[in-house]
């Protein structure tokens, strides 16, 4: 889809599970269900939605799913998918490894970092040799010493080779990273996620990242358990949804399986989604 100059595409990482329960919080299993179905182990189908991204003469990577560096046990949990990962993906549109200039990272869950890195002669290394990583510097320091929270979203090989090769950029705060591809740093699932909102022509898009991660997510209260800090999680729920939705912007989902993207129209508390194709 273009963007003026600006030209992206929606690829994904494959499908994988996670409880249906941790995914809605405090919202009953009567009322979520309607909206994603739960399998015989209450987990719900998502997918490790990615952006990759074309902007001012560079090739962006935004968020690199869950990679493969996964043991048996791991994958039944989580039930990760096996059709055609990201890296493949990547090589269909002509893009290379080596092609990618800067790798955005949301937050450092295992679900939204996983490609950052991999296994080559039995070492980790950067999967993406020519790129900087960027990243909310908060959230790197909180990876390295998780609480006992959320110490299972966070997979240490990861992020600290990325560490090791030097190939971080560590921001404080809102960031433009290249002209039309500016990060905004937005806290409520942990203290310094960050969305993504790309623009150029007179149009814009925003990457809702694990704010809003799928359209069953836009009711205001329908928060995940997963969030370390709900309120300030509903509080940028009820800044940034009708801002994307008054400006016609088109709103992308981290984790929809179904709608990875939508324009959203607001009525009151209520707001409705019309599904959009991005080619």
């Amino acid at each position: 889809m273009k963007l003026g100059d600006l030209e992206f595409w929606i690829l994904n990482d494959g499908g994988f599970r996670l409880d249906g329960g941790a995914m809605f919080g405090v919202v009953p299993k009567p009322l979520w269900e309607k909206k994603i179905p739960a399998d015989e182990r209450n987990r719900i189908a998502l997918e490790m939605n990615c952006l990759l991204v074309r902007a001012a003469g560079k090739t962006l990577l935004i968020e690199t799913g869950a990679g493969d560096k996964w043991g048996v046990k791991r994958r039944d949990i989580y039930a990760i998918g096996a059709g055609k990962r990201l890296p493949e993906q990547l090589a269909e549109r002509g893009c290379g490894l080596d092609k990618i200039d800067y790798v955005v990272n949301t937050h450092l869950h295992f679900d939204h970092c996983g490609w950052n890195t991999r296994i080559e002669d039995g070492r980790i290394i950067p999967t993406f040799p020519n790129a900087q990583y960027v990243v909310q510097s908060g959230e790197l320091e909180h990876a390295k010493r998780p609480t006992e929270r959320d110490r299972g979203s966070y997979v240490a090989d990861n992020f600290l080779a990325i560490e090791a090769a030097g190939k971080w950029w560590l921001l404080d705060g809102d960031r433009e990273i290249v002209p039309g591809v500016e990060v905004i740093r937005v806290p409520g699932h942990n203290a310094d996620t960050q969305c993504v909102r790309l623009s150029g022509g007179g149009k814009s898009a925003f990457f809702f990242a694990d704010l809003v991660p799928t359209t069953a997510h836009l009711a205001y209260p329908w928060i995940m358990s997963f969030d370390l800090y709900p309120l300030t999680t509903l509080e940028n729920k009820r800044k940034w949804i009708p801002e994307v939705a008054r400006e016609g912007t088109l709103a992308l989902f981290a984790h929809d399986a179904k709608v990875p993207a939508a324009r959203l129209h607001a009525h009151d508390d209520e707001i409705e989604i019309e599904p959009m194709e991005v080619t």
